[in-house]
């Protein structure tokens, strides 16, 4: 397959000054996107402000030769998010990908967790997310064609101790994907995932505790963090953002040099014309049982009934 381009194409990539956004940031850049680096710099949980780190990026695609812009604002401000996708039509004169990649992390305990903490995470996860789309979904509607690669984590659907506000708001951006998948795919627009798995500032504290919780070595775990560089997860990023890409809804596992499909399924269970919960403990396995189970389609079910 000849060489995935994106020349004539402009992207937006949040939390693109560090880490995993820059990765997306500088791989679309090198492959021809016109790129709005958007950062609003702060710590991992979401403190301070910085215009450095989005410069930075910005600075470094336009001396490899590309084209990009600098915006330090904050996605979880509905009036700064909009300005982002202002800053790329103002400046470039069209939108045709955003990348929803900016995040916090503020690992802790289910009870030592505050409800501002779970609210700060909804914040820049889901309502980042969100603003961001928002602002850029009529314009996709009026060209017939947009990309949207929003960020989501396998903690969503697997569990992690210590994550439950992360994963939660990540949860949220999940539906957000699936269901915004079903009503952009008649105007040209798709909308998918990935989740991401890289060694970054947010994830430091986390990954070094499992030194304590798992009794793996110090060594063992520089180790595993070594093998999780954050550009491994542009290359499917860049994929879900082209114009060659047919898929809709779904989300991608990526990074330490591997991708995937991740989802959750509909298995057969079980069918009683009389249900009880007596039948349903005595039959779990079949209830449990994965074999010809299914992923539930984005297709949008409801448009025919919306029409009549």
């Amino acid at each position: 397959m000849s060489e995935l381009r994106f020349d004539d194409r402009v992207a937006i990539v949040t939390g693109a000054g560090r880490g995993i956004g820059r990765g997306h940031a500088l791989l679309l850049a090198q492959k021809g996107a016109r790129v709005v680096v958007a950062d609003y710099g702060v710590d991992p949980e979401g403190n301070g402000r910085s215009s450095v780190p989005a410069d930075e990026v910005a600075r470094e695609i336009r001396e490899l030769g590309g084209e990009a812009i600098a915006c330090c604002v904050s996605v979880a401000d509905e009036r700064e998010a909009t300005s982002i996708v202002d800053s790329a039509l103002d400046t470039f004169g069209r939108l045709d990908i955003v990348v929803n990649n900016a995040g916090i992390h503020d690992p802790a305990d289910f009870e030592a967790l505050s409800l501002d903490q779970f609210r700060s995470m909804l914040d820049v996860h889901f309502f980042g997310t969100l603003y961001v789309i928002r602002a850029a979904w009529p314009h996709f509607r009026s060209a017939g064609y947009g990309r949207i690669v929003n960020t989501v984590s396998e903690a969503m659907l697997g569990g992690v101790s210590g994550l439950t506000s992360y994963a939660s708001a990540k949860g949220a951006v999940y539906g957000l994907t699936r269901n915004l998948a079903t009503e952009g795919l008649a105007d040209g627009i798709r909308v998918n995932a990935v989740a991401p798995r890289a060694y970054t500032r947010l994830s430091a504290d986390h990954c070094d505790s499992l030194s304590s919780l798992y009794g793996m070595s110090p060594e063992k775990i520089a180790q595993v963090n070594a093998s999780m560089p954050p550009e491994l997860c542009a290359p499917a990023v860049a994929y879900l953002a082209h114009e060659v890409c047919r898929l809709n809804g779904e989300v991608l596992q990526v990074g330490m040099g591997g991708v995937a499909r991740l989802a959750f399924v509909a298995a057969k269970g079980l069918r009683r014309s009389a249900l009880t919960a007596e039948t349903i403990a005595e039959n779990m396995e079949a209830v449990l049982d994965v074999d010809g189970a299914e992923v539930p389609s984005t297709d949008d079910k409801f448009s025919a009934l919306r029409s009549q």
